[in-house]
């Protein structure tokens, strides 16, 4: 008998976790991965659009391409998930499964934040990157504020690379000394972990009269009169606003009965949940490490190799450590990289490494791994 195995999500956790499944049981195994979307992109990947560096059609890997033993793809809408019965409702179908995995990731609520919309842009999603793009390529004069409406958010390097970016965007447009860039985020210093990446960065922002505001959480965007309100009520005039929208669970998790505290808290040791056979990785969770997909791979792994140990009566898998590697835009064709540990250790640690040509390759071969790996696709 073939154990049947259904994945909520097609990112970089189910995707991982359907890969190593398959390449250790294909013959045994009735694995349906079900995503909404008929593609999957690198988060990254949404700066280059933003910036002009590429075109969306250019960046998406098609779920179709997919072609693993014992592994069959579903595009359809997850209406429904009992975690208890490890039973799934989409628009289409039901599954039953013997292991469900959740991977999900999170969802954006736009609307905990008065006016982004309306006031503002966000540049967390492909259409919004899109807009921007075309904003951008029109924005020659004023005040650019770069804004987040709460934490956790995906990949916390992103707002600071934006700003880096934009940098560079506006220098080659000739339109950067009209221009003004400030960055404001909930944390004291860019990235927590790492204080060298994070005076780096800092000396980076300095370098190019990138203004930095820590400890600033945006609470509404006053689209008439153009002004960013903080948790702590202070205001910001802008002319451009580009927002990280506030995270959470797809809502689908969240009716489910599998959440706490509005996210999912799966065992570091194996990534069980509370119900059996249910297993949860990626942004979806909250378990220490931020939401980046580096760290939805490394929980993948070892959620199927738990489901394998079950499954042969193996040895258990090392717990969870938490460790994954960030890449840095600095802009000016360069990137750096921290790699951080988020639960080896007393506290979460991290490592910088320079930015350099080298780790430019570095992050392109990043990509192309993992492009072969899951799609076959070279």
């Amino acid at each position: 008998m073939k154990l049947r195995v259904v994945v909520l999500g097609a990112g970089f956790g189910g995707l991982e976790l359907s890969t190593v499944l398959s390449e250790a049981i294909g013959d045994r195994l009735e694995l349906t991965l079900i995503d909404k979307n008929d593609s999957f992109a690198f988060g990254f990947s949404k700066l280059d659009v933003m910036f002009g560096h590429e075109q969306p059609e250019n960046v998406r890997l098609h779920y179709r391409h997919i072609a693993k033993p014992g592994v069959s793809f579903r595009q359809e809408a997850v209406t429904a998930i009992d975690p208890a019965a490890k039973r799934v409702k989409t628009d289409k179908a039901t599954y039953d499964a013997d292991v469900l995995v959740i991977a999900l990731g999170a969802d954006y609520d736009f609307d905990a934040t008065p006016g982004l919309i309306e006031g503002g842009n966000e540049f967390y999603t492909f259409g919004g990157a899109k807009r921007l793009a075309q904003v951008l390529a029109n924005f020659k004069k004023g005040r650019v504020v770069i804004g987040v409406s709460g934490t956790p958010f995906k990949c916390p390097p992103a707002p600071s690379e934006t700003a880096l970016m934009l940098h560079d965007f506006l220098t080659k447009r000739g339109v950067r000394r009209d221009c003004e860039i400030t960055l404001a985020m909930p944390f004291a210093v860019p990235i927590p972990p790492s204080p060298e990446t994070s005076k780096a960065i800092l000396a980076a922002f300095a370098e190019r009269g990138i203004t930095f505001v820590p400890k600033k959480t945006v609470v509404s965007i006053d689209a008439g009169q153009h002004i960013v309100k903080f948790d702590d009520n202070s205001t910001l005039p802008y002319d451009l606003y580009m927002g990280v929208p506030k995270h959470c669970v797809p809502a689908v998790v969240a009716a489910s009965g599998l959440t706490e505290e509005g996210w999912v808290v799966p065992s570091t040791k194996n990534l069980k949940t509370k119900f059996p056979g249910v297993y949860a990785v990626g942004d979806v969770t909250r378990i220490g490490p931020p939401k980046a997909g580096f760290f939805a791979e490394g929980a993948a792994k070892v959620a199927a190799a738990s489901i394998l140990a079950d499954l042969q009566g193996g040895k258990a898998p090392a717990p969870f450590d938490g460790a994954g590697t960030c890449y840095i835009e600095f802009g000016g064709g360069r990137v750096g990289r921290v790699d951080v540990n988020f639960l080896s250790g007393p506290t979460p640690t991290g490592r910088y490494f320079e930015p350099s040509t080298a780790l430019v390759a570095e992050k392109k071969h990043f990509g192309s791994s993992r492009r072969a790996r899951w799609f076959g696709l070279k």
